[in-house]
């Protein structure tokens, strides 16, 4: 039932193709049989992956990687316009298309589901996706993370509907046009390409109108940033809303999430009736996630009972506490969270799961934008923990700002009370925590950077 491939797509190039969000694209083209090439800075999972595939990967950036038939250039915004295969591309006349466009592409002649928010959406896009495959559905998807069950992170599948995290970042989610929207919270974030709260809001609002006639927006109705949205949306647009979450007033309303261990049970308010289902990740923000993911497929016409049964199937995303190990009795987690939402709400989900643990966090710093706007809220975030290692600020796409280092996080960290060691050196972190942890220690590794490469180190000191 799923479309082919679409037009100016059958030879498609991505500058990147190893990132999370080009290389689910690519692989779904694959999967689709278009002949897919592309180049990423270094050798990867992904890069294996996409090989297996019959994607063409090279490793580093060059004129001569990009083929003189190819049918398109993917970028993202994070390619840089001296790009050598980007500068090939003009020499060559080759178009280049945006990834919110080769998504928005793909995603046409299906049921939509864009799942939006400055936190989240990787959970929630793969618990619908996970519920949707276990319903046996073969629901198409495209999301910023590997699945833990089936380790990847986009698949083509026959089914009608296609499942896709939207993104905010850079105003690419405006590009789409879903039947289901979910919008699970509006903050400030992405400082380089948003100047004011206003600013997010006029892009989330965008984004809500481009649901397609008939179609629902899915939004919280606990967040003061989505309920300021939902009250702009209702006064301008006739889009059906549905609101989730703990306020009394909300359309799917949360009556009770029981922690239990690493999982939580949910009971929700949904049409009337009392519905009581398992979450198996832990945290109240996860609990959360999976009642939007409910919503939205109760949207979709999908039986609750049945969406909620399924949604038990869920295990995690990578790097979403992600469980790395435990030696000598000391567990090792991993997480994404680099924005003070997220921190916070991870932190406390790992204290509610493990009351008794002491709590250990190593954090990178994501971004000097970001440090910059929000460093003291990271540190005060920190002061959850009962002792912090603070590395150097991950650059990722960004120029150093002067004066912005992760010293911003420490100092407002330490006044929270925080108990913080400045590490600059990374490789000397595995030691560093390998001499603090002792036996029932539970060590979290907190950043979207390659402080994800730590925690099997961490593990390997802490045998020897």
């Amino acid at each position: 039932m799923a479309p082919g491939i679409p037009a100016a797509m059958e030879r498609p190039h991505f500058i990147g193709i190893g990132g999370a969000g080009m290389s689910g694209i690519a692989k779904i083209l694959a999967q689709r049989g278009a002949k897919v090439a592309g180049s990423d800075a270094k050798e990867s999972e992904t890069a294996e992956a996409l090989r297996a595939l019959a994607a063409t990967v090279h490793i580093g950036h060059a004129a001569g990687n990009l083929a003189d038939d190819a049918s398109c250039v993917v970028v993202s915004s994070a390619i840089r316009p001296d790009n050598p295969e980007l500068v090939r591309a003009a020499e060559l006349s080759v178009p280049v298309v945006h990834r919110s466009d080769a998504l928005a592409s793909l995603m046409g002649g299906l049921r939509a589901i864009a799942v939006a928010g400055t936190h989240g959406k990787t959970t929630t896009t793969s618990m619908l996706a996970v519920a949707l495959s276990e319903l046996n559905l073969d629901p198409s998807y495209a999301i910023g993370g590997d699945l833990a069950g089936p380790g990847t992170n986009a698949v083509h599948g026959e089914g009608e509907i296609f499942v896709a995290e939207a993104d905010e970042s850079d105003r690419s989610f405006q590009k789409y046009d879903p039947e289901v929207a979910i919008v699970l919270n509006v903050e400030l974030d992405h400082h380089a390409n948003y100047a004011s709260m206003d600013e997010i809001y006029e892009s989330f609002e965008t984004f809500a109108g481009k649901i397609v006639p008939g179609g629902t927006l899915v939004i919280s109705a606990d967040q003061s940033g989505a309920v300021e949205l939902t009250g702009r949306v209702r006064a301008r647009s006739s889009v059906n809303v549905v609101t989730y979450g703990e306020s009394d007033s909300a359309d799917v309303r949360v009556h009770r999430i029981t922690p239990r261990g690493l999982t939580s049970e949910v009971t929700v308010l949904l049409n009337g009736k009392f519905l009581t289902f398992t979450v198996s990740v832990p945290g109240r923000h996860y609990a959360l996630n999976a009642v939007a993911a409910l919503a939205a497929g109760v949207a979709l016409g999908l039986p609750a009972h049945n969406l909620a049964s399924a949604l038990g199937a869920y295990t995690g995303v990578k790097r979403r506490l992600q469980l790395k190990g435990e030696v000598a009795g000391v567990q090792v987690i991993d997480s994404y969270a680099h924005h003070p939402t997220e921190m916070t709400a991870d932190l406390e989900a790992m204290r509610g799961a493990v009351s008794d643990a002491r709590l250990l966090v190593v954090f990178q710093p994501h971004l000097f934008s970001r440090t910059q706007e929000l460093g003291t809220e990271m540190g005060q975030a920190l002061g959850l923990a009962d002792a912090s290692v603070v590395l150097d600020i991950y650059p990722a796409r960004e120029d150093p700002i002067p004066g912005i280092t992760s010293e911003l996080i420490i100092d407002a960290a330490r006044a929270a009370g925080a108990d913080v060691t400045a590490v600059h050196d990374k490789d000397a972190v595995p030691g560093v925590v390998a001499g603090m942890a002792k036996p029932g220690d539970l060590v979290l590794t907190m950043g979207a950077g390659d402080v994800t490469d730590l925690g099997p180190r961490i593990l390997d000191h802490l045998s020897n």
